[in-house]
């Protein structure tokens, strides 16, 4: 059973908030702490899954309770409460939250919260991985995204699309942004898989405090520790991804999880060279000597890739569903149930053919580390794809050279190709 810690400072608030758990009968083992250090005690004392505190409290408030929470027991799932007028002051706990809440809480929406923030407790299978995800309080930034971004920001003529333009440049400010809206303290009628709706629900000048705000995000440092591992290729190859994603042909409802899938696919790299950089870099030499792709040289190494450890972070940031079944299955489509073509296997597809087609063309003899097995055939031949993939491919070809010479020699190439 599970165990959720519930920290609020004004006694009427927790009776009243027993009574209504004890009416609901919900499948926890509920705690109760009236501050922040009987919240530590207690945390202390016995594991506990989740713990759900209000932002406003004495001595020690929410966001410095979550903080001291993610140093010293990053395994558990951390929610903020907090009202309409405080949220500006909730940006504290944009760090070290995993969601956030809406006071007063219905049942339903503390009931969901929980669950979603727990439901993928079992697919790391191994503690000190879900710890190393857990301890996330920041995720690194390209330096030249986040200055063109803050500039933009500052702009009082920005459009909605320009700035959508630019997030979707970086892994990083779109899951955050996604984590955010998709959060239950927008009370939003849906789940939001889109950057243009996540930004346009968000608002330019939430938007602008987010990028102000300390310890949100932090600009990337060199990583001449990890050779094979660039930042900047791994965002060149995510877009991608994304963009190829949203070239095949789907259903509108697939389409938008499967681009957003694309761009965030590879968050869990991210994560382990910021978070677990020698367990990444054994990876990333295992998968250059053996010629091996790298998800299968990690799993082998400790029992999941990449995916699920991005997948798993984005679970218990409280991403759409669809979004982290997309991400922590794209190297094993397979695993899920399909008879159509949905955002897993786009997410797979389109994976493997940003690889066949990098941003960045390889010397001669130069080897992809990250490179990926091919589709299986008869996977493919199920979803009656097959025949499709040469001419996703020549996609693939053509954004590929527009990423990297840019639109303008783009077209004169296709200028000069057809006067042959």
């Amino acid at each position: 059973m599970k165990r959720v810690l519930f920290v609020d400072d004004e006694p009427e608030s927790l009776e009243a908030l027993k009574g209504m758990l004890q009416r609901q009968e919900l499948p926890w083992e509920a705690a109760f702490a009236t501050s922040g250090k009987s919240a530590l005690d207690l945390l202390a004392e016995k594991p506990f899954e989740v713990i759900i505190s209000d932002i406003r409290m004495p001595e020690m408030d929410g966001a410095a309770l979550l903080k001291i929470a993610c140093e010293r027991f990053p395994g558990v799932v951390r929610i903020v409460v907090c009202s309409q007028e405080e949220m500006n002051g909730a940006l504290r706990a944009v760090p070290v939250a995993h969601q956030f809440l809406l006071k007063p809480c219905e049942p339903h929406t503390l009931r969901v919260a929980v669950e979603r923030a727990t439901s993928l407790s079992d697919i790391l299978g191994n503690k000190l991985l879900a710890n190393i995800v857990g301890s996330v309080k920041d995720l690194p930034v390209l330096p030249r995204t986040f200055m063109a971004l803050r500039e933009k920001l500052a702009d009082p003529n920005a459009s909605v699309k320009e700035v959508v333009k630019l997030v979707e440049q970086d892994i990083s400010i779109s899951a955050k942004i996604l984590q955010l809206v998709n959060s239950a303290f927008f009370g939003l009628p849906r789940e939001i898989s889109t950057l243009n709706t996540a930004v346009s629900y968000l608002g330019i000048d939430m938007l602008h405090n987010l990028l102000l705000s300390a310890e949100v995000f932090r600009v990337f440092e060199n990583s001449a520790n990890l050779p094979g591992f660039s930042f900047e290729e791994l965002h060149q190859h995510s877009q991608l991804t994304a963009k190829i994603a949203s070239h095949i042909p789907v259903p509108a409802a697939v389409h938008s999880v499967a681009v957003v899938a694309g761009l965030l696919h590879d968050v869990g790299k991210l994560v382990l060279a910021t978070r677990s950089p020698k367990h990444f870099a054994r990876a990333l030499d295992g998968a250059a000597e053996e010629k091996r792709p790298l998800f299968a040289v990690e799993e082998e190494l400790m029992g999941v890739s990449h995916a699920e450890v991005g997948a798993y972070l984005l679970g218990i940031w409280g991403l759409p569903c669809p979004v982290v079944e997309a991400v922590a299955h794209h190297h094993h489509p397979e695993r899920v149930p399909q008879e159509t073509l949905d955002a897993v296997a786009v997410v797979h597809v389109a994976n493997y053919l940003a690889h066949e087609n990098p941003v960045r063309l390889r010397a001669e003899g130069d080897s992809d580390s990250y490179s990926y097995l091919k589709p299986d055939p008869a996977y493919l031949e199920k979803l009656g794809l097959t025949d499709q993939i040469p001419a996703w491919n020549e996609f693939a070809e053509r954004a590929a050279i527009e990423m990297r010479d840019g639109p303008k020699r783009e077209t004169r190439r296709e200028m000069q190709t057809s006067r042959k």
